[in-house]
């Protein structure tokens, strides 16, 4: 395990591989949950009217029959055929005899991650059918196509295909049934290609993607070695709840991926776990689990195995309860001491959290919030880069009730935290791969507590976590269970580097209500309101008497100074006071000019220019503050402090627009820059407000209005 550096940083990431590959190929190859049983939309079955009326079969257009729904890294050595299951076999069927285990055998793709998967859903038919919806044929009102269902991100999606399949000698490639005949599994494949765009994107993976994707559950993950010591109470409390669950052997070593070892099993792949019982063995009692490899073959050879002597010294109604079968099609038995030994992950898919809590069931209140990190703005990376760290978006937790537990003295809150990465495996074709990710948790002192706004650097800088994820890792999701007390908390996802960028969703459960929700919600203008500024001789000082003598000589007779000439004195005035900068641009003193024009001359006087230049006087202290080495630069994660020094309270969206609008390709922002986005943010402010005469927080401008403020700002 990393060592821990210490409490106030991340150990070094975990580093995982894309090694639950499956068989080796024939070629190399590079909201909430919504329980819906139909397609809602009516898409499907819209289109599948059509084709009835029109007496065609359908072609999908959006995942078509050829090469670019199959791989896109490599070309391929031969040429597959993409058939229906008609054109394979004679009476095609779609489910034989109800779905079971034995009709998911791998093909020539290594997503036995998601095969495996599928093994632990065809468990539970409630959720088999939510997913592969009913009445689906290829005999009456056959159409070639068919649909399924699948959790993306807090909604359930439908999927629609046409029933072409990739063949080679008239053999499916991919996905198949033991039953020639049978193509619900190969479909089901086929639609969640669809959903990451290819079938190349579902090579190497964690089942557990694909379990929360068939149920809109929560994972919890167990290193086996350091598993609790009820490990097996909590397998059986799982099984009986309907919770999915798989497994695997970790190999550090990407030669032996796949690989079998002496006792039949494999190397860094993914098994389901099926089962676990235990029996009565020579008048004592052992524990047993039930695994299935998706190959459809090569299994275990140890005790318990299908061919293990200690079969035949147990009772008959035993093995007729546990099934056991002399069989090869990768189904098969082992103690659950042989188990601890020979695997190292476990993962448990819940359909709530409540398979590893205890021996109640519990209503737990789900909620979830969707976010993203943004280079320059809100990618701040992990508590080992204090600088940025804060910038990472932040969710307040108010943890309201104690469990109801008379057994534990102490009064805390038990929730699950789950941080999941979106669309990173749809997007592997441009390059992209799942950052590191984790989070931590804070708590919000009492005086903070209430104030939505983002917390400071400086509350972390001072704070240690009051918990956090075990490790980071390059995983989809990361998710833990934790036990408070009743208070309010932050909680801060991140990836493990700043700067990397990505959208996320962030689900808390917990066996009370709690309110989870971003901060920033409130966006506010702290600056006092504008005052009349005296300009009688008695109260100006040396500086101000200079700028009166400069405005005189550049205004002229009308005693007005136009946009050029703003510049012409602020630049002058720049230059004295030896800032590295460039100067102040053309359009940024037409944006002052404008914020101070209250009379809509198109020019400032005397008293509107003094106004501003205590504006700039003001802003450049701050600019300064932050240009620490003098380099005429400031960085956009530091934007945020400075905007919020100059009075602005702002939220995410808004600093990713002002980073994408002012900072520079390095993502930093000069002088002219900064001074430029203030003055928008003051006129955009002040001028809501002048329009916002019930203070209700909302404006009706007529399209005149809305063209005459933003061409003039």
């Amino acid at each position: 395990m990393p060592h821990v550096i210490n409490s106030m940083q991340e150990s070094p990431p975990v580093q995982t591989q894309s090694k639950m590959a499956g068989k080796a190929a024939l070629y190399p190859i590079i909201n909430r949950n919504k329980d819906i049983t139909c397609d809602k939309s009516g898409v499907f079955q819209h289109l599948k009217d059509e084709c009835l009326r029109k007496g065609v079969l359908f072609e999908d257009e959006e995942f078509p029959a050829n090469d670019s729904s199959l791989f896109y890294s490599v070309g391929m050595p031969f040429k597959l055929e993409w058939k229906r299951p008609p054109e394979i076999c004679e009476n095609p069927k779609f489910i034989i005899g109800g779905a079971s285990r034995t009709d998911i055998c791998q093909g020539d793709l290594g997503d036995c991650w998601f095969l495996a998967a599928i093994a632990c859903l065809t468990l539970n038919e409630k959720l088999l059918y939510r997913v592969i919806p009913r009445d689906q044929y290829f005999t009456e009102n056959y159409a070639g196509i068919f649909h399924f269902q699948f959790w993306r991100f807090g909604d359930w999606v439908d999927v629609t295909v046409d029933d072409r399949i990739p063949t080679f000698n008239n053999q499916l490639v991919f996905t198949k049934s033991a039953e020639r005949n049978e193509f619900w599994s190969a479909l089901l494949e086929k639609a969640y290609a669809k959903l990451h765009g290819s079938y190349e994107a579902l090579k190497g993976g964690n089942t557990t993607e694909a379990m929360e994707d068939f149920t809109g559950g929560v994972t919890e993950f167990f290193e086996i070695k350091e598993a609790p010591k009820d490990l097996f109470k909590i397998l059986k409390k799982a099984t009986e709840r309907g919770s999915l669950m798989g497994c695997s052997i970790d190999s550090f070593v990407p030669q032996q991926f796949e690989t079998r070892t002496t006792s039949g099993l494999i190397r860094g792949h993914a098994y389901s776990v099926t089962s676990v019982d235990e029996v009565t063995y020579k008048g004592q009692n052992v524990k047993l689990v039930r695994l299935r490899n998706p190959w459809g073959s090569v299994e275990w050879n140890g005790s318990w195995s299908d061919k293990g002597r200690e079969w035949s010294e147990i009772e008959k109604t035993q093995k007729q309860r546990l099934q056991h079968q002399m069989k090869e099609d990768g189904e098969f038995w082992m103690s659950f001491d042989d188990f601890k030994r020979n695997f190292t992950k476990l993962e448990i898919c819940n359909l709530t959290p409540d398979a590893l809590c205890d021996d109640k069931l519990h209503r737990w209140t789900v909620s979830i919030n969707e976010g993203r990190w943004v280079k320059g703005c809100s990618a701040g990376g992990c508590r080992n880069y204090p600088d940025t760290f804060w910038t990472n978006p932040q969710y307040r937790l108010k943890l309201c009730e104690e469990d109801d537990d008379p057994d534990v003295a102490e009064v805390l809150c038990t929730f699950v935290v789950a941080l999941m990465q979106k669309n990173r495996r749809k997007e592997r074709r441009m390059g992209v791969n799942f950052h590191t990710i984790g989070f931590a948790i804070y708590e919000v002192p009492k005086e903070m507590q209430g104030n939505k706004q983002h917390l400071p650097k400086d509350f972390f800088l001072y704070r240690a976590s009051k918990s956090r994820s075990k490790s980071y890792i390059n995983l989809r999701e990361v998710s833990q269970r934790f036990s408070l007390p009743p208070g309010e908390y932050v909680i801060v996802p991140s990836t493990y580097d700043p700067h990397q960028e990505g959208e996320f969703i962030l689900r808390v459960f917990s066996e009370k209500p709690n309110l989870s929700e971003e901060t920033e919600s409130q966006i506010l203008d702290d600056n006092p309101k504008q005052q009349t500024v005296s300009t009688t001789a008695q109260e100006e000082s040396e500086e101000d008497l200079q700028f009166r003598c400069i405005f005189e000589q550049i205004s002229g007779g009308d005693m007005q100074i136009s946009a050029s000439e703003l510049r012409n004195i602020l630049n002058r005035v720049v230059k004295k006071h030896k800032m590295k900068t460039e100067g102040f641009g053309l359009e940024s003193c037409r944006s002052m000019v404008a914020l101070m024009d209250t009379d809509g001359s198109g020019k400032l006087n005397l008293m509107e220019f003094k106004q501003l230049w205590n504006k700039i006087k003001k802003w450049q202290a701050i600019f300064k503050e932050y240009d620490k080495d003098n380099s005429g630069m400031i960085n956009s994660y530091e934007m945020r402090s400075a905007v919020n020094d100059a009075g602005f309270r702002l939220n995410s969206q808004l600093y990713e627009i002002i980073s994408m609008r002012y900072a520079n390709e390095d993502m930093n922002l000069d002088f002219d820059s900064f001074i430029c986005c203030l003055v928008r943010l003051e006129g955009m402010f002040r001028t809501f407000h002048a329009f916002d005469k019930d203070g209700d927080g909302i404006i009706k401008l007529s399209i005149l209005e809305w063209l005459q403020l933003t061409l003039y700002a």
